[in-house]
């Protein structure tokens, strides 16, 4: 112990310091770096359930998104046709809670399941198709027959056909991959080709340039994630490209779309209205938005606020913020789904995995390409988020089989097991139903 002298000449005694091990270094900090950060993102990503919790978390969060924003969007509409301005919110509500125990129910059916559903869905599917075109039948809006009624609810079937086709596609090229019949073009193209032009001819007999676009987009998935030559799978894409051009300049209104993409302030007051009310929106809403429901340009000025344009609602009133976390969690999304097809290990769930989430990607960015103008407008609803019931059941249960897939992940059974009963099944065992569900 040492000691010090104080001003009157005694001596303090002074404690020796602690010793609290070297002195950080300069340049050193105890926060956590991006480095350790980034080894913890990988390290949740690496466990068996990630893809899982990733598809329920971003499905959960865009669902909620979007019936926040389907109320605000539709609401001012609703009140000028002089109905309520909850109707429109009242019908997506329905829809998800419809859609949920159909989310629910396909997470847990087996792959075998889905193959036997594929093809009486894809005979249902045409049959739909079929009904929608049919004068007196189907019901047509702006000149769409898309729409068919049953019990005073309007469906369209276009949306129940690509996940029919892409069950029976997946299906088809995983039995020609188990018998090795995937050396040659034709085990590729025949019969895949032929039924998706089926179903886009019926679709295109409809006006339906959108659905037709997915459709083609499914069966291009297909094929590169069957291992198409290069070659061959160029050719089709070239062939793709033909026949679209030749559906554009085919349709007066579609090429009329495309003159009004390239110069929409020369249409403004006809095909370029929607697209330039849709970049006033976004350009309104700046960084941060105006505010929840305070959108002005849902005020009669935005032609279908809440389906085709949500977009442009959903930037004015969130800003660039809440347009980039949208964009961010279809990017998740579209990971996840990627990261199931490739580490699952049967060719059916491979094949579908990746045609699903071609299919939701593909189909967000072409809404949201429209919205912002890099695109043509084409009339594909924003997944999950648009108002529209069809959509939204057949894109719950795209989820739904992801989910189901993302349980046949290596490890992933254990962790299930591990993880022990879930909520709903300690809730049946409270009541003695458990067994029920065994």
């Amino acid at each position: 112990m040492s000691g010090v002298t104080d001003g009157a000449g005694a001596r303090t005694a002074v404690a020796p310091a602690a010793d609290t091990g070297p002195a950080p270094s300069p340049g050193t900090s105890s926060a956590t770096s991006p480095m350790e950060l980034l080894a913890g993102v990988r390290g949740l990503l690496d466990r068996p359930l990630a893809s899982y919790y990733l598809v329920v978390g971003i499905a959960a969060l865009l669902l909620a998104l979007g019936l926040v924003m389907v109320l605000s969007a539709s609401s001012v509409q609703m009140l000028s046709e002089g109905d309520s301005p909850f109707l429109e919110f009242q019908k997506q509500l329905f829809g998800v809670a419809l859609g949920l125990p159909i989310m629910w129910g396909a997470s847990r059916l087996p792959p075998t399941a889905f193959r036997v559903i594929a093809y009486p869905l894809m005979g249902v599917s045409i049959v739909g198709l079929l009904l929608a075109v049919i004068p007196g039948v189907g019901v047509e809006t702006n000149g769409a027959a898309r729409w068919i009624e049953i019990g005073g609810f309007q469906l369209q079937p276009s949306e129940f056909a690509k996940l029919a086709f892409v069950l029976w596609g997946a299906d088809l090229l995983a039995r020609h991959e188990q018998h090795g019949q995937l050396s040659e073009w034709r085990q590729l193209l025949v019969p895949l080709m032929p039924g998706a032009g089926i179903l886009g001819v019926l679709v295109m007999i409809g006006n339906d340039l959108g659905t037709t676009l997915l459709l083609l987009t499914i069966f291009l998935a297909l094929l590169w994630v069957a291992g198409t030559p290069g070659r061959l799978f160029i050719g089709m894409l070239a062939f793709v490209c033909l026949v679209v051009g030749i559906l554009i300049i085919a349709a007066p209104y579609r090429l009329d779309r495309i003159t009004s993409f390239v110069d929409p302030q020369a249409h403004a007051a006809t095909s370029g209205w929607q697209p330039l009310q849709g970049k006033y929106a976004l350009a309104s809403g700046g960084w941060f938005g105006v505010g929840l429901g305070a959108s002005r340009q849902k005020w009669g000025l935005l032609p279908d606020p809440s389906s085709d344009f949500i977009f442009a609602v959903l930037g004015e009133e969130l800003g660039l913020g809440g347009t980039l976390c949208v964009m961010g969690l279809f990017g998740g999304l579209g990971y996840a789904g990627l990261r199931i097809a490739r580490r699952v290990s049967d060719p059916f769930m491979r094949l579908a995995a990746a045609a699903l989430t071609a299919w939701i990607v593909i189909q967000a960015l072409v809404n949201i390409g429209a919205v912002i103008g890099v695109l043509p407008i084409t009339g594909v609803p924003l997944p999950l988020v648009s108002a529209g019931v069809s959509s939204l059941l057949v894109t719950m249960a795209a989820i739904g089989m992801l989910m189901a897939f993302a349980k046949r992940e290596p490890g992933a059974a254990e962790a299930l097991a591990a993880r022990g009963p879930g909520t709903a099944r300690r809730a049946l065992s409270w009541l003695g139903l458990d067994r029920a569900i065994k």
